[in-house]
């Protein structure tokens, strides 16, 4: 049976979302002229169709649904990224130039949110194949053996790099592909190989868009006086870039988070959701969060997330079959890495990456891929051994 801890963490977190989407939209929803309950009734709907889909997967038969469910999610989401630049207007979305949404019944979803999830079931079958120890095998060999799935990776990175405009979700990809890899079999020294090239790329990617460039430059104007006091001055000052490149979207996220203190303003009493802090209720829903509900709010959250990882990662532990093992860890790492990159990017950490918190950000292609993810470990952990089944 699956596992009911984790479908109850999970349902907890989404409710979560409903409620934040309500209490955090209220500038959005007048700069649009819509009613003041649009993105809560939106968000109410993918939540029960989510929880749905976790459910209705939960109760297959891992043996025979899991592998047709990955592959198409893997190639169905694939093709039609691929087919989206060349597909009219009517039927995608585009922002920025990128046409990164498919237009369904005045819905709009995001293909890459779904290939996230098949592409992490395409490396857990493919690894548990052909990966294996590396006793007896130089960094050559291991180069050969990983060769294939760099081509399907980079192939990934152009399509949601350069034509959806989407770095963020390559670096999440990125980072759940190396620790995949470690964990499949590979060298430290090969991982460490892998990660220096990764980081390359990454900052390849970063010149080749003026956008970027910016996005870099205005976290840099917020982090650089912390940082640069640990240079000498002549480096520092060699370092150190003009004020004016003004980090307006960290600088408000810092203050939201500030002034909500230990116990919050209060739900509905944030005052940077009124217009200072865009996209409160997407990417910068954990500042929002911690605005109205504080560090009593943000802990809680954090918690409930952390307990949902650790029933993801028990049924990777505990699964005999390679292939879920590596599955249920990249569905984890995938999570994680999304919470990360976005808690830090709203904390002025690390440059803000436009990724969406997993089951608490609005918006349905988010929470749908995510509900995917988690309803096909349910669907795994039915042939674990987990304690306290259902």
């Amino acid at each position: 049976m699956a596992d009911r801890k984790l479908f109850t963490l999970v349902s907890i977190l989404i409710a979560v979302s409903v409620i934040l989407s309500y209490t955090l939209s209220t500038y959005t929803t007048i700069l649009f002229g819509v009613n003041e309950f649009y993105f809560a009734v939106r968000q109410a709907f993918f939540a029960i169709f989510g929880i749905s889909i976790i459910w209705m997967l939960a109760q297959l038969d891992p043996d025979k649904w899991l592998k047709p469910i990955g592959f198409t999610l893997f190639i169905g989401s694939t093709l039609l990224m691929i087919a989206m630049p060349f597909l009219p207007e009517f039927l995608v979305s585009a922002v920025g130039g990128a046409k990164r949404w498919i237009k369904i019944f005045g819905f709009s979803l995001a293909p890459v949110e779904f290939f996230k999830v098949g592409f992490v079931y395409f490396l857990a079958w493919s690894f548990s194949r052909k990966l294996g120890h590396h006793d007896g095998m130089g960094l050559k060999n291991e180069m050969i053996r990983f060769s294939p799935y760099a081509v399907v990776f980079i192939g990934a990175m152009f399509i949601i790099a350069f034509i959806q405009n989407d770095l963020g979700q390559v670096v999440v990809l990125g980072l759940t592909l190396l620790f995949m890899l470690m964990f499949a079999g590979s060298s430290f020294r090969f991982f460490l190989s892998i990660l220096l090239a990764s980081l390359l790329f990454f900052i390849f990617f970063i010149f080749t868009a003026e956008h970027r460039i910016l996005r870099i430059k205005s976290w840099w104007a917020l982090a650089q006086n912390s940082v640069l006091e640990l240079f000498p001055a002549s480096i520092a000052q060699q370092l150190r870039i003009p004020t004016e490149v003004e980090p307006y979207q960290i600088g408000h996220s810092l203050n939201a988070i500030h002034n909500g203190g230990i116990f919050g303003t209060g739900i509905a009493s944030g005052t940077f959701k009124l217009g200072f802090l865009s996209e409160v209720h997407t990417d910068f829903i954990l500042a929002g969060l911690a605005e109205e509900f504080g560090f009593i709010g943000v802990l809680f959250v954090v918690v409930v997330f952390m307990w949902m990882l650790q029933r993801i990662f028990k049924v990777a532990n505990r699964s005999r079959d390679t292939s879920i093992y590596l599955f249920s860890l990249g569905i984890g790492l995938l999570l994680s890495f999304s919470f990360l990159v976005n808690a830090y990017g709203i904390s002025g950490i690390t440059p803000i990456k436009g990724i969406s918190v997993p089951f608490l950000s609005y918006g349905g292609s988010a929470l749908l891929g995510a509900a995917f993810g988690i309803g096909m470990v349910l669907m795994a952990s039915k042939k674990v051994n987990m304690d306290k089944q259902i």
